[in-house]
Parts: structure tokens; C-alpha cells; sequence
């Protein structure tokens, strides 16, 4: 693995790891009034559309980070239909 790959799988940690605060805080509150179902819809189907070209550039760092984030933000949409 060579440095530019690293420093991906680095990035990719960060800006992934940037969304499980906002999860957890929803999760234990119970509420997502004040989360933007129109932001988190738009980002979902960009970072699906990130991990599908990841996957056809055979790219571990973006596959895996938005294999990732793909998850977060659909538990996010998820929790915001639930406790909407």
C-alpha cells in the first residue's frame, strides 16, 4: 500500500467518522426536527453515486468510505421517519 492510498484511507476515516456523532446524537434523543431530510436525501445519493464509482475504479479508500457513509446516512433518513 503506498502513501497516497494511506493517506485516502485517512481521509476517508475522518470524513466518515464526522457523521456517527450526529447518529448517535439522534439516536439517543429520539428527534430529528432540526435535521434536514432534503440535505441528508441529496448526500445519500452522492455518496452512493461516490461508491459506485469507487467500486468501478477499484478504489479501496472511496469504496469503503462510502460504503460507510452510504450506511450512516440511511439510518439517519431512517431515524428521520421514525421519530419525525
Amino acid at each position: 500500500m503506498d502513501y497516497i492510498e494511506i493517506l485516502g484511507l485517512v481521509a476517508a476515516i475522518l470524513t466518515t467518522a464526522g457523521y456517527v456523532p450526529q447518529v448517535y446524537k439522534t439516536w439517543v434523543d429520539k428527534s430529528t426536527k432540526d435535521i434536514s431530510l432534503t440535505t441528508y436525501l441529496v448526500l445519500f445519493v452522492g455518496v452512493v453515486l461516490w461508491l459506485v464509482y469507487g467500486l468501478m475504479i477499484s478504489s479501496l479508500p472511496v469504496t469503503l468510505a462510502n460504503a460507510v457513509t452510504a450506511c450512516l446516512l440511511f439510518l439517519m433518513l431512517v431515524l428521520k421517519f421514525k421519530y419525525k
